[in-house]
């Protein structure tokens, strides 16, 4: 099982860029799918991106399509999220998980989270 510890939130604005880091202390995070999610108080947690585990495939949610990418480097058990142009509706609590896909749409394949990171968008 994956041991996930997420990084690189902070406070921007409008139109700039961060960068979050997954990383996976276990050294499984090779052999799934991975995802992130973000969550904000009040609303239900919201799929955001997925990434096969050989990088072959990735998935967004509309809202982010174009302005973020995932991508991952397994050799240093870490997934990323580049998140260009920026709104103040991306303001959240970030988190990665290893993920499957279900009929009803990604989920988090181990129904456990991490502390997730916070990212917060000035308008």
């Amino acid at each position: 099982q994956v041991q996930l510890v997420e990084s690189g939130g902070g406070l921007v604005q409008a139109g700039a860029s961060l960068k979050l880091s997954c990383a996976d202390s276990g050294r499984t995070l090779s052999r799934y799918a991975m995802g992130w999610f973000r969550h904000t108080p009040g609303k239900e947690r919201e799929f955001v991106a997925a990434i096969t585990s050989g990088s072959t495939s990735t998935y967004y949610a509309d809202s982010v399509k174009g302005r973020f990418t995932i991508s991952r480097d397994n050799a240093k058990n870490t997934v990323y999220l580049q998140m260009n142009a920026l709104k103040p509706e991306d303001t959240a609590a970030y988190y990665c998980a290893a993920v499957l896909k279900r009929s009803t749409g990604w989920d988090n394949a181990f129904d456990a989270w991490g502390q997730g990171t916070m990212v917060t968008v000035s308008s």
